[in-house]
């Protein structure tokens, strides 16, 4: 018996990694040699492509799309029918099918894309980020960034915990519910005080 779980109206092709604890719902597709790590979540209509690696407790909503070149770092929230994609020019005419044509996009540890938000290939998503639904993301982010709209552009920043930071003397960030501290250095990046608990 598997110590993960694969609904019956789910595919899991041969060569794929699931981890320990791992669920794969209903319609769901993952190809062989994607690997995903422990205890992860992988809701309806859910499709993961070969090579693509996922890290621990991922939690992928319903209707996503984890195209070749995208990595998910552990604990990454993806919400209802954000798109990843994995070419910047696409043409039927010119397809662009290997592995080299596919610009490669990593979504840091912790990070979180709200519903039917758009990441644009070939960014880096720092650790920690909050992305709001409905965003479309065409550069990195910073980690703990907060970003809005179209393109998204930073409108704050974000905890660890998901809450939206609010700003006290000398850029310093408190967390009101979890009461992790920041310190913003450079005016761009957001550094955790060790001595916060």
């Amino acid at each position: 018996m598997s110590d993960f779980f694969v609904h019956e109206d789910a595919r899991v092709d041969d060569g794929a990694e699931l981890g320990a604890g791992t669920k794969v719902w209903h319609f769901s597709h993952v190809c062989g040699s994607a690997q995903i790590g422990e205890n992860c979540s992988l809701g309806q209509n859910v499709y993961v492509a070969p090579k693509v690696r996922i890290g621990n407790n991922v939690k992928i909503q319903n209707n996503v799309s984890i195209y070749e070149g995208v990595e998910l770092e552990d604990d990454v929230f993806c919400g209802p029918s954000m798109v990843f994609t994995n070419v910047r020019t696409p043409r039927s005419a010119f397809p662009r099918n290997t592995s080299d044509d596919y610009q490669q996009t990593l979504v840091g540890r912790g990070s979180s894309i709200g519903a039917n938000a758009t990441i644009v290939c070939g960014v880096k998503i720092g650790s920690c980020a909050l992305i709001a639904a409905g965003a479309v993301v065409t550069k990195d982010v910073p980690a703990y960034g907060l970003m809005l709209g179209v393109p998204a552009v930073r409108r704050g920043w974000a905890c660890a915990c998901g809450v939206v930071l609010s700003a006290s003397a000398d850029d310093r960030y408190e967390c009101s519910d979890c009461s992790r501290a920041y310190q913003l250095e450079a005016a761009e990046l957001l550094v955790p005080l060790e001595n916060a608990t």
